[in-house]
């Protein structure tokens, strides 16, 4: 039985021509379904594990134009943010498995964790049908943001300083 997921052009990259499609969802705070998954270097990494931090979650894959040019971003994002209590994840859609997305994600310097997504976790955050999508969630565990396609940085960084300052 093939899944969804193993087929790259069934989860597209959202493009429009040379630029990219920007889509923001207004998302009403829901709880973020917890997920157990292990990362790129087979260690089990869990939602839970970020308890009281602000997670950027970004499904996304290696060959995917518009998840490649947001990961400077995050890369920022996460020195920047993280002594404030923000973590950026993210969940590989890859078929490759680790050994490609570990290569890759030392060639970009992602210095944030990565874990190999599957059909279930995608699944549980509404069915990803489109990469990158990122969910932005606060200290509570509650989903505050919704992005699809490539978003700004800047888009981010007011939703993470929103939810840091919910936090206090």
């Amino acid at each position: 039985m093939r899944s969804y997921l193993s087929l790259p052009g069934r989860i597209i990259p959202v493009v429009l021509g040379l630029g990219f499609l920007f889509i923001v969802n207004e998302v009403r705070s829901e709880p973020a379904p917890a997920w157990k998954l292990q990362d790129i270097n087979g260690k089990t990494v869990q939602l839970s594990d970020f308890k009281g931090k602000v997670v950027v979650l970004d499904f996304w894959a290696t060959w995917c134009p518009p998840c490649r040019a947001e990961i400077p971003h995050f890369v920022e994002l996460q020195k920047q943010y993280q002594s404030q209590g923000v973590v950026v994840v993210g969940v590989s859609l890859d078929q490759g498995g680790p050994g490609v997305v570990s290569s890759f994600a030392k060639q970009q310097n992602i210095n944030y964790p990565v874990v190999m997504g599957n059909d279930d976790v995608a699944k549980a955050y509404g069915n990803i049908e489109a990469i990158p999508t990122t969910f932005v969630i606060d200290p509570s565990g509650n989903i505050v943001g919704r992005h699809e396609g490539f978003t700004d940085k800047s888009v981010f960084e007011d939703e993470i300083k929103k939810a840091l300052s919910t936090a206090h």
